[in-house]
């Protein structure tokens, strides 16, 4: 049986119109910062060689942030280059320092539960067969067995206070009332020392990560520099925020996980489906493999028609078939048009309809319910006299159907797979209704 992932994955290129993969990563707008930029370019063209980005077990599922570097790690294994995907175990366990406050930690029986999590989800993003298969690397392997003594002797001698007290994290930190701890102090050498140890046992040249993390990623090319007398790259990505300033990948304050249990499929779909005009090419070309001519053809009918918004639905698609998958891709594409009338909520699958009402604000009900009151319920009016005025206008329908009495109640046949029903107020104000 083909594996749908495996379809998914067969199907990614790099753009051949490019002279390079380096000039197709700066024009997707990838390269932030690195080191040698025309050595990096012939890298690249070059024999294949291993590279690899950390990701720290701080939630039990990866986000949007994390999903630039992964599809950077397939934009460079799609060139042949090999990857390590390094979750960080011991990492995790201290914490990268953030400019605000100093991090909670969590048990060390949880992140290693997280750990297994997010290997997983990176595996399914990059391939795992032959030469240039993704090989998983967990850091506690080589910090657990190390002594402080040895810590100190073979890896802490070659860093310089100075130096570390001018990361951007650490200095918005000591000048802070709450200070920084040296346990998340000594988070940059930790990094470091990953890069140091992925280079002796795997020749590991390249590592890769957010701008955010250019001090870090530095400190491992320095510290191979100096115990190894060996030249190694980095490459930072640009942090990705709106036209409008605001922070990206975020939807009401919340971040958009990867793992459908907690941002599902429907939900993700609409993340992207609403990008703003003025952000949806960028996207293009951040995270799907669409080439060049593909999103320019995409942006002149951003430009001629916007409100076909024919950019963001083909966003949604890709991002959403990339991550859920096609099916589920396609059930939220369903779904999305049934609840706006445009399709039968009774023909969706009991997910798709579960994840499409887990998106909209919703209510409890009984059979028997006044819609009146779940009118109210579900924050969709502000009193059961506005809601009965709602009804007599006509404008409110349950499950796409328009409520004729101002003392209707739900019914047992209006409940769609026994669980569920979409109560709208006038043309685009939804709320899902859940049995209890």
């Amino acid at each position: 049986m083909v594996n749908e992932r495996d379809v998914i994955l067969s199907g990614q290129r790099n753009d051949d119109s490019f002279d390079s993969l380096w000039d197709e990563l700066v024009w997707r707008g990838l390269i932030h910062v690195s080191t040698d930029a025309e050595a990096l370019k012939a890298r690249l063209e070059g024999e294949p060689f291993t590279y690899y980005c950390g990701f720290d077990p701080t939630a039990p599922s990866l986000h949007l942030g994390n999903l630039v570097q992964i599809l950077f790690l397939r934009r460079l294994q799609l060139k042949g280059h090999k990857p390590l995907g390094l979750v960080g175990g011991s990492t995790g366990l201290i914490g990268d320092p953030r400019p605000t406050a100093e991090r909670t930690l969590n048990s060390e029986e949880t992140v290693a539960e997280w750990v297994g999590y997010l290997g997983a989800q990176i595996q399914r993003f990059l391939h795992a067969d032959g030469d240039n298969g993704v090989r998983m690397v967990n850091n506690l392997d080589w910090t657990a067995p190390l002594s402080a003594i040895d810590f100190l002797r073979e890896v802490g001698k070659y860093f310089r206070v100075g130096t570390m007290l001018k990361k951007d994290a650490v200095s918005a930190r000591l000048n802070s009332a709450e200070g920084i701890s040296y346990t998340e102090f000594s988070y940059q050498i930790l990094q470091a020392m990953d890069y140091r140890e992925l280079f002796r046992s795997y020749d590991c040249v390249l590592q890769t990560g957010g701008s955010d993390q250019w001090g870090n990623l530095v400190g491992g090319v320095d510290l191979i520099g100096r115990s190894e007398g060996a030249s190694v790259h980095a490459i930072g990505t640009p942090l990705i925020t709106n036209s409008d300033g605001t922070k990206f990948g975020k939807s009401e304050g919340n971040a958009i996980w990867l793992d459908p249990e907690m941002v599902s499929p429907y939900a993700f779909y609409q993340f992207w489906v609403n990008t703003d005009d003025a952000d949806v090419i960028a996207r293009l070309k951040v995270f799907t493999f669409l080439g060049r001519a593909e999103i320019e053809a995409l942006e002149a009918q951003v430009a001629a028609e916007p409100f076909k918004r024919a950019a963001q639905k083909q966003l949604a698609l890709e991002v959403t078939s990339l991550v859920h998958g096609p099916a589920a891709a396609q059930g939220a594409i369903d779904a999305s048009a049934a609840l706006f009338g445009q399709g039968e909520l009774a023909d969706l699958g009991r997910d798709d309809l579960a994840g499409a009402i887990t998106a909209l604000p919703q209510a409890s009900a009984t059979v028997g319910t006044p819609i009146a009151q779940l009118l109210v319920d579900a924050g969709l009016v502000k009193s059961l006299g506005e809601a009965r005025r709602a009804i007599g206008q006509g404008g409110v329908s349950v499950n796409n159907a328009q409520v004729g009495a101002e003392d209707a109640v739900l019914e047992t046949e209006q409940l769609l797979h026994g669980e569920f029903a979409v109560l709208r107020r006038g043309k685009r104000t939804l709320a899902g209704i859940i049995r209890t």
